[in-house]
């Protein structure tokens, strides 16, 4: 699956979208202005993400891969 189909299909399982996302890891404290803070591991958002949202590990880890900035959203 393409990141864009990860994040189409998180979107569909939870109706949240990036910047969704990227404003609840703030508020959690990873991350600041939807980067990841240093000293984050990939870890944390993966429990995070399977733990409040029943996600599986690639899901978890589009969204690592999100707040990280290793990739984007397509526009």
């Amino acid at each position: 699956m393409s990141f864009q189909g990860y994040l189409n299909t998180i979107k569909t399982k939870t109706g949240l979208g990036p910047d969704d996302f990227m404003r609840m890891a703030d508020a959690r404290g990873l991350s600041e202005n939807g980067r990841l803070k240093p000293g984050i591991k990939a870890g944390a958002v993966v429990e995070w993400i399977k733990s409040d949202f029943d996600l599986g590990h690639g899901h978890a880890m589009a969204i690592y891969a999100l707040l990280s900035g290793k990739r984007a959203p397509e526009a």
